[in-house]
């Protein structure tokens, strides 16, 4: 098991700065690194304008909704990956031998608990075929269920979402255009009405095989819906939304029937929706709410992707710094500020639908200058907007995968030529730094039937 090694833990200050928003005030890195190693005692702390401050306990938290909705960040985790093993494309080995890879061990689970995460989201293949006729996929459904004991036995909680499933294979997301993968594209979900309805159909069984399961705390309908890109190469929501709103491709016409069908076997288990433009910030505010109780809308946080978070080992620009973020060829000042202003849209949107919000995905390259500084920051902002939020990604330690797919590997360290986990490093302590925050698991909350 990694050894659990925090070196710093967290001394927060909670200040009621304003009569209309909570912020909670933070120490800065340089403070947090040099902080005593000796715990303090902490619990979630709520402040509003009508009441004082209340302080969130494990007691306090009655559903699974209270999760999201409590007002504060209650569950802090990661991303795991799957997908399903295709031996044409991924060898005899790379993923595994079984019907889905890369494998993950009671160990791998343990080990993410033990670094302080209390949450998993699975990022991984439906229980439905993805082609035609559309059905159970047993294998894949004994995958799902063993993913979820071994979380449940880390005493974590864990979001089920689908990456795949009818008309829809897993290769776009990650490998769109690519010629070594053409033959296994599919996309017919947004143009094919039998498709949808057979995500429907998936979500109503998937809802009914796991809503008594008390870990399983959200159900993420699709891994970044990406029909703007898919099908017409277009990355501005407004050009979409002009020519095609209301067709096959709106996922603001598919989501809400995918709701109404899981609403048909599961009234209360949290639904988590993404927009289109795989769930980034600049397309949130034009995704259309539901009329639901126990929505989270949630977005995921890459940006800037190409000048920043996934730039080559080589690359140098870091944070705070200055470079041109955007491709607009000026230079912006890219520091806290900056990721201030990113995140208004998502601030906005949660004031006029009164949803909670969730950052479900969200990370850097392990290499990339400043990755430690950046993630501080941003953590930090997602605490102060009190969302829910999960890091991309916790490995696998099946050792033919993590020593290929490793630049989100943060147990590697920033040397990119390193392939073992190491004892800690900046951006590994920050991660823990967040995650020593949680203090709400499966075992010490009693949720209450309704």
């Amino acid at each position: 098991m990694l050894k659990k090694r925090l070196t710093f833990f967290l001394l927060f200050a909670f200040n009621f700065f304003t009569a209309c928003n909570p912020f909670v005030e933070f120490n800065t890195l340089e403070e947090m690194n040099t902080a005593s190693e000796t715990a303090t005692p902490f619990s979630a702390v709520l402040l509003t304008p009508s009441q004082p401050k209340k302080e969130i306990t494990p007691a306090d938290i009655h559903s699974k909704w209270d999760l999201w909705s409590s007002g504060v960040s209650l569950l802090r985790g990661a991303n795991v990956w799957q997908a399903l093993v295709l031996s044409k494309v991924d060898g005899v080995v790379f993923k595994g031998d079984g019907r889905v890879g890369p494998p993950f061990t009671q160990e791998d689970f343990y080990n993410l608990a033990s670094l302080g995460a209390n949450y998993v989201v699975i990022s991984g293949p439906g229980l439905f075929t993805e082609k035609p006729p559309y059905q159970v996929d047993m294998e894949v459904q004994e995958n799902l269920d063993h993913l979820l004991e071994m979380i449940a036995n880390a005493d974590m909680f864990a979001t089920i979402a689908l990456r795949s499933g009818p008309g829809k294979a897993e290769w776009s997301l990650c490998c769109w255009g690519e010629p070594y993968y053409r033959g296994y594209f599919n996309d017919r979900i947004w143009t094919d009405s039998a498709a949808q309805q057979a995500w429907v159909d998936m979500w109503q069984y998937t809802a009914e095989r796991y809503h008594d399961n008390p870990i399983v705390v959200g159900y993420k309908l699709m891994v970044e819906p990406n029909a703007s890109e898919v099908l017409f190469n277009i990355s501005e929501p407004e050009e979409f939304h002009k020519y095609y709103s209301g067709s096959l491709a709106d996922w603001n016409i598919l989501y809400p029937q995918i709701v109404t069908g899981i609403r048909k076997t599961d009234s209360e288990t949290p639904i988590l929706v993404g927009s289109d433009g795989y769930s980034s910030i600049n397309w949130l505010p034009f995704l259309k709410p539901v009329n639901d109780l126990y929505i989270v809308y949630v977005v995921h946080q890459y940006s800037p992707y190409e000048q920043y978070t996934h730039q080559d080992p080589w690359g140098n620009n870091s944070y705070p710094d200055t470079f041109d973020t955007n491709n607009d060829r000026k230079e912006e000042t890219f520091d806290r500020n900056w990721l201030i202003n990113l995140l208004l849209p998502v601030s906005n949107y949660f004031l006029e639908n009164n949803s909670p919000i969730a950052v479900d995905e969200f990370g850097i390259c392990r290499w990339v200058p400043g990755a430690a500084e950046y993630m501080y920051d941003l953590m930090g902002l997602f605490e102060e907007n009190s969302w829910n939020y999960a890091i991309w990604e916790w490995a696998t330690s099946y050792r033919p995968f993590e020593e290929e797919v490793h630049d989100f590997n943060f147990r590697f360290g920033s040397d990119p030529k390193l392939r073992f986990s190491i004892e800690n490093s900046p951006l590994m302590d920050v991660i823990m730094y967040y995650w020593s925050m949680n203090i709400i698991r499966p075992s010490n909350v009693n949720f209450v039937n309704k």
